[in-house]
């Protein structure tokens, strides 16, 4: 059963997704357009099994879906809004001192 996440989880499952580079990755080319994930693991040079384990927290944390095609799965942004929204974060400036680093967060499991 789907159920509508409130404003604070949004931002957390977003954040979760967002803080591993090849879960950004994924995105940015789903962002482009819908894919299996074949042609993904094909096109981003990895490996489909640390694909589908991607793949599988980006479901968990609600952005993407799959959508049936035939015999194979389809990988999609589950909202539009999201790529407007990648689209914006991508475009940020962000203010950083040029001797500090953002610290890594700890390993965290996925959504």
């Amino acid at each position: 059963m789907l159920t509508l996440a409130d404003d604070i989880e949004v931002l957390a499952r977003f954040g979760r997704a967002l803080a591993d580079p090849i879960r950004c990755r994924i995105l940015l080319a789903l962002r482009e357009a819908p894919a299996h994930p074949a042609d993904l693991a094909d096109a981003l040079g990895i490996s489909r099994t640390r694909l589908s384990n991607h793949l599988a927290c980006l479901r968990d944390c609600g952005l993407v879906v799959t959508v049936p095609v035939g015999r194979r799965t389809r990988y999609e942004l589950a909202d539009e809004r999201l790529g407007h929204a990648l689209d914006a974060l991508r475009t940020t400036v962000l203010a950083v001192e040029a001797d500090r680093t953002c610290p890594a967060a700890e390993e965290q499991g996925c959504c």
